[in-house]
Order: C-alpha cells, then sequence, then structure tokens
C-alpha cells in the first residue's frame, strides 16, 4: 500500500492506493467546510442525500460485480425519510461496496475512490473541488515520471543477479577478486551488451559525455525498448553462459535476439503513435 499527502488551500489530504487504484481520504476533505461540524456529521450528513446515493450506487454498478443491489435499493427509498441515516460502515458492510470505505489508525479515517472523493469535494465547496483536481493531477505527473525512470532502472536491474552469477560461477570459479583483479570480467561481460544495444563500451560512452555527471550512466538515457530487450539479453547471457559458449559465440546469438526483438518493439511503438 502506497501513501502520498497533497496540499489543498492548506489542508494536507491522504492519499492511498487500494487494488492500483486511488482512494482519497474524504475526512481530510470536510475539513475544508466552514463551520463547527465534525468531519463524520459532514461525511453522514452527505451519505444520506437521496443523489449521493444514487452517484454511489451507479458508481458500483459498473465497477463492482459483487454490488449487493437488494440492500441498495433498501438505502435508497428510505434516503428521502428525515429520520434515515447511514454511516460509511453501513454502506460497505450491507452492499459489499468497494468505493468508500473506513479504517482505523495511521492514514486512518474515511477514504474514497478518487471518482467519488471528487463528487463528495463537490459538496463541500466547487472551488475546493478544482484545487483538489489540480494537485491530485500534479501528483500524478510527478508519479508518472518517476515510475518511468525506476521502470528503466529495474528493467536493468532485475536479471542483474542472474547475470553475475553465471559470470562467476562459470567464468570465474574459485577466483579471488581482491588479489588477481578478475572483477574485471564483470565490466567486460556488460560491455558484450552495451556494444550489441548501444553500440559502445562504458568506457568509451564516458568519455563522450565528459559533460554529464560522473554518476550518469548510458542506461539512464536509453529507450524503454532498449532496456526491455537489454534486460532480455542478461537473462540469455546468463544462459549461454552456462552452456560453455564463447564470447564470440554469444555476441553473435545475443545481437541476433537483440536485433529482432528491437524491431518487433519499435514497429508496435509506431504502429501505437500512427
Amino acid at each position: 500500500m502506497k501513501n502520498s499527502t497533497i496540499t489543498v488551500q492548506d489542508i494536507p489530504i491522504n492519499i492511498t492506493i487500494e487494488n492500483e487504484e486511488d482512494y482519497i481520504c474524504i475526512s481530510d476533505i470536510a475539513k475544508a467546510k466552514i463551520g463547527k461540524s465534525k468531519t463524520d456529521d459532514i461525511i453522514k450528513n452527505w451519505l444520506r442525500n437521496r443523489s449521493t446515493l444514487e452517484f454511489l450506487g451507479t458508481w458500483e454498478q459498473i465497477y463492482n460485480p459483487d454490488f449487493n443491489y437488494v440492500e441498495f435499493d433498501g438505502f435508497r427509498k428510505n434516503s428521502g425519510l428525515h429520520t434515515f441515516t447511514l454511516s460509511v460502515t453501513e454502506w460497505a458492510m450491507k452492499t459489499n461496496a468497494i468505493g468508500i470505505y473506513s479504517k482505523r489508525g495511521k492514514y486512518g479515517g474515511t477514504y474514497a475512490h478518487k471518482d467519488i472523493a471528487f463528487e463528495f469535494a463537490s459538496s463541500i465547496s466547487p472551488i475546493f473541488k478544482l484545487y483538489l483536481i489540480k494537485e491530485f493531477q500534479r501528483l500524478k505527473q510527478i508519479e508518472n515520471r518517476n515510475s518511468e525512470w525506476n521502470v528503466k532502472r529495474l528493467l536493468t536491474k532485475n536479471n542483474y543477479l542472474i547475470h553475475t552469477e553465471a559470470i562467476k560461477n562459470y567464468i570465474l570459479p574459485n577466483k579471488n577478486y581482491y588479489k588477481d583483479k578478475s572483477w574485471l570480467k564483470y565490466a567486460e561481460e556488460a560491455d558484450i551488451l552495451n556494444v550489441i544495444i548501444f553500440n559502445t563500451t562504458a568506457k568509451e560512452w564516458r568519455e563522450l559525455n565528459l559533460d554529464l555527471s560522473k554518476n550518469s550512466n548510458m542506461r539512464d538515457f536509453a529507450t524503454i525498448n532498449e532496456l526491455t530487450v537489454l534486460s532480455n539479453l542478461e537473462t540469455h547471457n546468463a544462459e549461454l553462459i552456462k552452456e560453455g559458449k564463447s564470447k564470440e559465440e554469444r555476441f553473435d546469438i545475443l545481437s541476433n535476439i537483440a536485433n529482432y526483438q528491437l524491431n518487433v518493439l519499435n514497429k508496435r511503438k509506431q504502429k501505437h503513435i500512427n
């Protein structure tokens, strides 16, 4: 579970991830309402409104196959009565609703799917809702940028252990890396893949990019397709090493694999663009 916080008109609002969907704390949103009402009372008053129940019921019917329509109809019929009250917990338990729920502890409060949270924000203040959407979108943009970078790096790291273990076990058996510096073999193996994908070694790339940070890596500037293939090559190379293939043999085999996979991925990307 991932938790984030955005600030809307000086009010911190917690956001969490449930089943890969964003849920916003409407208890935090309720704090924006002017007056002395408690946040729980504000949510209860909103929940007992017929239009609110119609909205929640429709949302559940669209996204929740286990939604209990019978219980929902009962709540909807009674929603016009002055004596009608409904809590979030009761709504969730009796209708099997997934769009809104309450939890205790750290980051506790009432959380609602972003669709529902934005609707709730409308009842608080249309202006607050606009600022909420703006800050939420800004958060998503930041997360997307970070996610793309993380995907790039993870693609190259996922098979790193397999790759290096194969080198250690099949190329450098029983070596003392500190005495004879045979660890340089790691760099040579990495450069086989670097040359196949990037047409250069790591050293050559650094020499051509002296203006960049010392921590810069050619893989940080690669495309997703290149890194996807590079990750695949690490696994293939590990298997070829186990089979006792020479560097020359592995280079030819891996080059053919890379050319094929890059062509497939690049064509698919171009098709989506067109």
